[in-house]
C-alpha cells in the first residue's frame, strides 16, 4: 500500500486522481501545446504574421510558464493541487479564446503569455507534484502511468486540430477546444482531487546512511540541486529539439515525407515502450546511477540518428530507439527531486527546475534549425545535441546530495578537530 495512503488520499482514491490527472493532463497539453505545430501555419497564412512570429509568441508563453512555475509550486507545497489546477484550468479557457480571436499581434501575444499562466498551473510539474505527494513510495508506478497516457496528446490533439481545420479556420479550431478544455479540465479538477493533503515523506537518506535537514532555500543552493537543474535543462532540451529536426534530418538522408513523418510518429511508439522499463531501472539503479544511464541512452541515440546514413528500415528502429530514451528522460525529470530531497520540497524545488527546463524545451526546436542553418545540414546538428546529452550524463555524478551535520553544515566541510 502506498505510504501516502496513511496521511492523503486512500484507496480507489488514488486511482481516482491518477484516472482525473491522465485525463486532464492529456487534454491541457493538446489544447495549450501540440495542436499549435498544426495550427501555426494557417495563422501565419491568414493573419500574415511571420511563422518565426507567431512561433516566438508561442514561446513566449512558455517562458512565462517557466518563471510562474516558481510561485505555483510554493502554494503546491502548502495547498495541494485541487484549487492551483483548477484555478489553471479556469484561466486556459480566456487564454485560449483571446488566441482564437485575436485580431492584432499584440491581443495574440498577451493570449499566448495569459496561456503561459495556464499552462504553469496545469501541465506536467503540478501533476507530478500531487502523484509524488499522494502516491508516496508507490509513486513511479503513477507517474508510469500518466507520463505513458499523457504521451498520447500529440496522437490525439494533432489529428484533432488537423480534422477541424478541414471543417473551420484556425480561429475556430481554437474556440472548439477551448470549450474541450473547459468541459473536461475544469470540473475534473475540481471535484477529482478533492482530498487531504498528506505529510510530506522525509528525505531520502544520504549515501552514507545520514539525513538531510535543510530547508528548501538551502537545498535549492546547494551544488548537487544546482547540477541536477543543469542536468535535466540539458536532458530537456536535447529531448525536445530532436523530434522537430528528425524529420528534416531523415528527408536529408533520402526518406519521403510521409516515411520520416512515420518515423516520428514510431518514436512516440518508443516513448511508451521506454517508459514501461523505467519502474524495474529505478528498482535496480541509484538516482545518480540512473541518471547518467539514462542521458547516455539519449546521447548514444541521438549520436547514431546524425551519423547513420541509412538503410530507412535501420533509420525507423533508431528513431524509435531514440523516442524510447526521450520517454524515460520526462520519469527522470519526475521523479529527480523525489529521489534526492523531501517530498514537502518537490512543488518549491519543482518551481524551480521547471523554470530553465521550460525555457530548454521552448529554445530547443528553434535552436536545431538555426544550427542547421550554420552548419550546413542536420546531420552534424545531431552530433551536438549528442554531445550536450553527453555533458548533461557527466553532470549526473555530481547530483548527490552532501550529508548533513547537526548545524546545517555540509560534512564534506566539516572541520577537522
Amino acid at each position: 500500500m502506498p505510504w501516502a495512503n496513511v496521511f492523503g488520499v486512500t484507496g480507489h482514491g488514488l486511482w481516482r486522481v491518477l484516472v482525473v490527472l491522465c485525463i486532464t493532463e492529456i487534454t491541457s497539453w493538446g489544447v495549450l501545446y501540440y495542436a499549435f505545430p498544426v495550427l501555426a501555419p494557417s495563422i501565419a497564412a491568414d493573419t500574415g504574421w511571420p511563422v518565426s512570429t507567431v512561433t516566438a509568441a508561442f514561446s513566449g508563453g512558455l517562458i512565462v510558464s517557466a518563471v510562474a512555475g516558481i510561485g505555483v509550486g510554493r502554494v503546491l507545497d502548502r495547498h495541494g493541487p485541487r484549487w492551483v489546477m483548477t484555478a489553471g484550468s479556469v484561466l486556459a479557457v480566456p487564454a485560449v479564446v483571446l488566441v482564437a480571436t485575436a485580431r492584432t499581434l499584440p491581443v495574440f501575444v498577451a493570449g499566448w503569455l495569459l496561456a503561459g499562466l495556464a499552462q504553469s498551473a496545469t501541465l506536467y510539474p503540478p501533476a507530478f507534484a500531487a502523484l509524488t505527494r499522494w502516491w508516496g513510495t508507490d509513486r513511479v508506478r503513477a507517474l508510469t502511468v500518466l507520463t505513458m497516457v499523457a504521451g498520447l496528446a500529440s496522437t490525439v490533439f494533432a489529428p484533432t486540430a488537423a480534422a477541424l481545420l478541414g471543417v473551420t479556420d484556425w480561429r475556430g479550431t481554437y474556440l472548439v477546444l477551448a470549450v474541450v478544455l473547459a468541459v473536461v479540465t475544469i470540473p475534473l479538477h475540481l471535484v477529482g482531487l478533492r482530498g487531504a493533503w498528506p505529510e510530506p515523506e522525509p528525505a531520502p537518506p544520504a549515501d552514507d546512511g545520514t539525513a538531510d535537514d535543510r530547508t528548501a532555500a538551502q537545498v535549492a543552493r546547494s551544488r548537487a540541486f544546482v547540477l541536477v537543474v543543469a542536468m535535466v535543462s540539458l536532458g530537456a532540451f536535447v529531448s525536445f529539439a530532436v523530434p522537430v529536426n528528425q524529420v528534416p534530418l531523415l528527408i536529408e538522408r533520402g526518406l519521403s515525407t510521409d516515411a520520416a513523418a512515420w518515423a516520428l510518429g514510431l518514436s512516440g511508439i518508443g516513448q511508451v515502450l521506454g517508459r514501461l522499463g523505467y519502474a524495474r531501472l529505478a528498482s535496480r539503479t541509484g538516482p545518480r546511477g540512473r541518471a547518467g544511464i539514462v542521458l547516455g541512452l539519449l546521447a548514444a541515440t541521438t549520436g547514431l540518428l546524425g551519423v547513420l546514413p541509412g538503410p530507412a528500415f535501420l533509420l525507423v528502429v533508431v528513431a524509435m530507439a531514440t523516442g524510447a530514451a526521450r520517454g524515460v528522460m520526462t520519469l527522470l525529470q519526475a521523479t529527480v527531486l523525489s529521489d534526492r530531497w523531501p517530498t514537502g520540497f518537490y512543488g518549491r524545488l519543482g518551481g524551480v527546475l521547471s523554470a530553465p527546463v521550460m525555457i530548454a524545451i521552448a529554445v530547443g526546436p528553434w535552436a536545431g534549425s538555426a544550427l542547421a542553418g550554420l552548419l550546413g545540414g542536420y546531420p552534424p546538428v545531431f552530433a551536438v545535441l549528442a554531445g550536450i546529452a553527453v555533458v548533461a550524463a557527466v553532470l549526473s555524478a555530481g547530483t548527490a546530495p552532501r550529508p548533513v551535520v547537526p548545524g546545517g553544515i555540509s560534512a564534506a566541510r566539516t572541520p577537522r578537530s
